[in-house]
């Protein structure tokens, strides 16, 4: 009894039961009025054509619009109207000017050292255009003076989360995705107390959607007793609106501008696997010591002045390395930081930095590119990119989850299976369970590992973050966890991926509204 209330008084109950409530009114308001009047039948199907042809004419993915075609088409009433309360791929006006305004502020105190891209157009002029693209599309430099630790797994890498928080001196920035209370979140949660009313400036930004079912609503109010201030990103509310399509899905956690995290793990305990919800949960993650902090700060700092509006200059929140300058000046001299990269994407341009990221190291890739990622659904420029590097040669592998988090997601990700395999590319399932690792690595010198996947989602409608390496020690760690991780994993030959009709046919109507999903 007490489950059915607690489901009843919930958020997303709520939201949802509204919801629907407003869908039924509308459509019983729109079918009324269509039937009664001949004329506004017309208009709305002059207000589909108008649609398709925005759909068409739009500077974007074929895929995308081949998805909205579709429905447009088949309802030819009320199929522009759909379009028009949720085919929008831009964020509302509002938040896009926020968030413009912010990053033009912060933008300006960011600067490219010259000599770094020059060194790198020495060792190999790809990478450096690769380089030269993130900075002329993403905003952020490429640094040398950078440590990076490679974590195979959430429960490896939440100590260190635990030490650096511990350690905190001036100031702590969080920004995750998802958190829910339970071990992981409660035990940074009481050093974020503490440091707080200890006169740490400690910041939170949490994105309401993805915390939907895990915080309390007006969560944010709950932390402001504890001098923690919070930004929730993108608030749900029970409106039809394309504006819910755009989440904060970065994971970003940044220390005193000396220590920062990133990589696949958002703050709840399925990601240590202190809780088994799809067998064993297999993250990685990144920490960075050193200068390339500062990209990671200036993300943060754009999405929290869009929303909490502050004096701050990057300055204030600039690296002192003195207390690893030691370590760093002992690695330069083995010649083993080389370079390293934060990036972001956003949907509020034209530009799908994570894809092209993605897209160049495959095209780059001499000898091998192995990928790691829980959703593969993917559009026609990366399957043929994946597909010519595997024919010229190089050697392509994938690795996806054995267990899904989502069924029907996952069905569109085996469905890429048979034209993959074809081309001499070696599909794996990962055996113990959910893989959730977001990474690319290439030719023992390229890697990326950051909060993108390989979906619609990610590329083209959400906030994500990542960062790219070349030539970094740590390097070789990814690439070893990839080898380690395919030995758990279950090769996808052509006799396990054959499908019956039934199932084919089902696949290819989700292939085709895969950019909708």
């Amino acid at each position: 009894m007490n489950k059915i209330k607690k489901i009843l008084l919930s958020r997303i109950f709520i939201v949802s039961v509204l919801i629907l409530i407003q869908s039924i009114w509308f459509i019983t308001f729109m079918l009324n009025l269509t039937s009664e009047s001949w004329w506004i039948q017309i208009v709305l199907q002059v207000m589909s054509f108008i649609a398709l042809f925005l759909v068409i004419n739009r500077n974007d993915n074929p895929a995308y619009k081949l998805a909205w075609s579709i429905p447009i088409l088949l309802f030819p009433i009320f199929g522009g109207l759909l379009y028009g309360m949720l085919g929008g791929k831009k964020p509302a006006r509002r938040m896009r000017t926020q968030i413009d305004t912010s990053w033009n502020r912060f933008s300006q105190e960011i600067k490219q050292d010259e000599e770094v891209l020059n060194t790198i157009e020495g060792l190999d002029k790809k990478v450096r255009g690769q380089v030269g693209y993130i900075v002329n599309n993403s905003g952020y430099p490429v640094y040398k003076n950078t440590n990076v630790k490679y974590y195979e797994s959430g429960e490896e890498n939440f100590p260190d989360m635990l030490e650096a928080l511990r350690s905190a001196k001036k100031f702590i920035f969080v920004e995750y995705f998802i958190i829910g209370e339970g071990r992981m979140w409660n035990e940074i949660l009481e050093i974020l107390k503490g440091k707080a009313m200890s006169g740490v400036d400690v910041r939170l930004i949490y994105d309401d959607f993805g915390c939907l079912t895990l915080l309390p609503y007006k969560y944010g109010e709950e932390l402001a007793k504890y001098n923690i201030k919070c930004v929730v990103f993108n608030p749900v509310k029970p409106i039809i609106s394309a504006v819910m399509n755009h989440r904060d899905h970065r994971k970003i956690m940044v220390i005193d501008g000396n220590i920062g995290f990133t990589g696949g793990l958002n703050l709840a305990d399925e990601y240590i696997n202190e809780k088994d919800r799809f067998g064993y949960w297999k993250d990685t993650g990144v920490r960075l010591i050193g200068d390339a902090v500062y990209g990671l700060t200036a993300m943060f700092l754009t999405t929290w002045n869009a929303f909490y509006s502050t004096n701050d200059t990057l300055g204030n929140f600039a690296p002192e390395l003195s207390l690893y300058q030691e370590m760093l000046d002992k690695e330069k001299q083995n010649d083993s930081l080389g370079f390293v990269q934060p990036y972001a994407d956003s949907p509020l341009d034209e530009e799908s930095v994570g894809e092209n990221v993605y897209l160049n190291i495959i095209n780059m890739a001499e000898n091998y590119v192995y990928i790691c990622t829980p959703y593969l659904i993917i559009d026609n420029e990366m399957m043929t990119a994946l597909c010519l590097a595997s024919k010229r040669g190089v050697d392509v592998r994938i690795i996806t989850p054995n267990i899904p988090d989502k069924k029907m997601v996952f069905a569109v990700t085996q469905s890429y299976y048979v034209q993959l395999v074809k081309a001499g590319i070696k599909v794996y399932q990962f055996e113990p369970g959910f893989l959730h690792a977001k990474s690319f690595v290439c030719d023992d010198e390229i890697a990326t590992v950051g909060t993108i996947n390989m979906d619609y989602r990610s590329l083209y409608l959400h906030f994500e973050c990542g960062v790219y390496m070349y030539r970094n020690n740590t390097i070789c760690d990814i690439k070893e966890d990839f080898i380690k991780t395919m030995n758990q994993s279950i090769q996808m030959t052509e006799d396990k991926i054959k499908r019956k009709l039934p199932m084919r046919l089902f696949q290819s109507i989700l292939r085709l509204l895969a950019p909708m999903m």
